[in-house]
């Protein structure tokens, strides 16, 4: 069965992939789905992807927005590659690899070495990439630019691999030149070496047939950077019947170079087997100038295509890069900030069990669990920042939730003299939700309230709650009268590492929270004005559990109203 997966690229799940395993899959927003997506668009089962023979369809389950495949509606219909799926606003890229296509390239190669015996190949026309043209018959060469259309996009059109980029960009080419069989040998950018990356053939080509290469022929394209067309038919004494030719199978070959920008990529390599016509009229073959030079323009696109690959890879790496060593510097900072404190704690408690001072203990003891709760705190955010997972939903009251962070907080609170307000209604109906999630999220919108009250005056932090029946959303706020935040630095207030707070911040509180939200297809954003205060909004969807009973879920939204 061919390998074939879903890459998400548009919606809440931006970046996941699916593998398609098993007999089906089923998608929607609800939680008994095979794989869920928090679409607030989605229905709960919205559409079904199934095996049928060696080909996968997708059926729409009846949703409430419908199924699309490459923008058109539909009901039922079998994939195709690079098709583009859309359900509610989530976008879906589908790829699959047949089992040819899976096949390593150099396995289906056969590389013949220079002067090797069955190497009958004689060079008949050659020409130079640079300032390649399509020809003087027009015709033919609005054809040639019909092709080049198609070329450059696929190269635009989404893709999951450059070796399937390449592999369409070979199947349009056989078409248009009239080959067989053709590859692709591509540079590999850490040896420099030119190795098979794709091939592919026309229909009715014996595929498990190695490929015959001639390096000779390659070499001789690289060297002089020419496109070559060859044939060995011609002047060959060991062709003196008919029978002979057909049997070994007079080959007519083009190979060109894929110049790139600065450096050359590799080289397109493509063949035909003997013709009656050929047999007929050895001078008459399947290839000529006009098809060489539509070759190297093909060339020269599928160049920039793996140009265009190795930049995009290497900025990835860059910035992976840059971030894993921003993390590590800043998380190193943090780490010594608080084992600072732990050895200053740890220092007062020995030298109190010296003295034999509990006072002194006490206070030293004190210090030692205010930055234990520190390091916990910054590893538990680090693992929910970092950690891509699914939220655990279950049947929750938020206002239980909120009232176990005020129970977390009440010694911390009290120590500074912060009053908290939970206005929370009792009849707000339960939903399907994160408890851990949400209480991490609502618990550094605290921490990060009590750090804007230090020194404040009758410090105050209220948190609210109501339910929309008619938008089905639930919002939630979170507001303080502290110091506020300063315009300046809103727009990132949600950024990594971004702190206000200075050295006394990690920048990932805020960040984790927003997570959390997304995950359950919500939203956070914050108000605040400098002097007056912050105010927090959480807003996320109401959702029951599928197999909830719909007077039960009629009843509860009564009651919310």
């Amino acid at each position: 069965m061919p390998e074939a997966t879903l890459l998400v690229i548009q919606g809440p799940d931006q970046g996941s992939r699916i593998d398609l395993r098993g007999e089906s899959l089923r998608v929607g927003r609800g939680i008994q789905n095979d794989y869920r997506i928090l679409d607030t668009e989605m229905s709960r089962q919205h559409a079904i992807i199934s095996r049928e023979n060696d080909r996968w369809r997708i059926t729409d389950l009846s949703s409430s927005n419908g199924t699309f495949v490459n923008g058109k509606i539909i009901e039922s219909s079998l994939l195709e590659q690079s098709d583009q799926i859309q359900l509610g606003r989530t976008i879906l890229l589908f790829s699959s690899t047949d089992e040819d296509g899976s096949q390593a390239a150099n396995v289906r190669i056969n590389l013949i070495p220079d002067h090797a015996s069955d190497d009958r190949s004689r060079i008949v026309g050659q020409a130079r990439s640079e300032g390649v043209g399509l020809g003087n018959d027009w015709g033919h060469a609005g054809a040639n630019l019909q092709l080049l259309y198609q070329i450059t996009e696929e190269v635009v059109r989404p893709t999951s691999s450059r070796d399937e980029l390449l592999s369409r960009i070979l199947d349009l080419t056989l078409q248009s030149v009239g080959a067989d069989r053709g590859c692709m040998l591509v540079t590999d950018s850490k040896t420099d070496r030119i190795e098979p990356s794709v091939v592919s053939h026309r229909p009715g080509i014996d595929v498990d047939e190695r490929m015959p290469i001639s390096t000779t022929i390659v070499e001789y394209v690289i060297q002089n950077g020419q496109g070559v067309r060859t044939s060995d038919a011609q002047q060959d004494s060991r062709f003196g019947g008919g029978q002979s030719i057909l049997k070994a199978g007079i080959r007519e070959v083009m190979c060109v170079p894929m110049h790139g920008r600065y450096e050359l990529m590799g080289v397109i390599y493509v063949d035909t087997t003997n013709s009656l016509l050929q047999f007929e009229d050895p001078h008459r073959g399947q290839f000529n100038d006009q098809l060489l030079r539509l070759l190297l323009a093909i060339a020269r696109q599928s160049a920039l295509a793996i140009e265009n690959y190795r930049y995009q890879d290497s900025m990835i790496k860059a910035e992976r890069l840059a971030a894993v060593g921003q993390t590590v510097a800043i998380m190193s900072h943090h780490i010594k900030n608080i084992l600072q404190g732990v050895r200053g704690g740890g220092y007062l408690v020995d030298m109190g069990l010296k003295d034999d001072n509990r006072e002194l203990i006490k206070k030293g003891w004190v210090i030692v669990e205010r930055n234990q709760d520190r390091i916990y705190n910054l590893v538990m955010d680090m693992l929910t920042f970092s950690k891509e997972r699914d939220p655990k939903l279950v049947m929750t009251s938020i206002q239980s939730v909120c009232q176990d962070v005020a129970e977390l907080m009440q010694q911390r609170l009290e120590d500074h003299g912060i009053e908290l307000r939970i206005d929370i209604d009792d009849s707000l109906p339960e939903s399907m939700i994160d408890p851990e999630g949400f209480h991490r999220a609502i618990l550094n919108l605290i921490i990060n309230a009590i750090d804007a009250l230090e020194d404040q005056a009758r410090p105050r932090i209220s948190v609210t709650c109501r339910f929309s029946p008619s938008e089905e959303h639930f919002y939630l706020d979170v507001e303080d009268n502290g110091t506020g935040i300063d315009p300046v630095d809103l727009p990132k207030l949600f950024s990594l590492f971004e702190s206000s707070k200075g050295s006394a911040g990690t920048g990932l509180g805020l960040s984790v929270s927003r997570k959390v939200l997304q995950e359950h297809g919500g939203e956070i954003t914050a108000e605040s004005e400098l002097g007056r205060g912050t105010c927090f909004h959480l807003k996320w969807p109401y959702i029951l559990d599928d197999g909830a009973d719909q007077d039960h879920q009629t009843q509860r939204v009564d009651n919310a109203e």
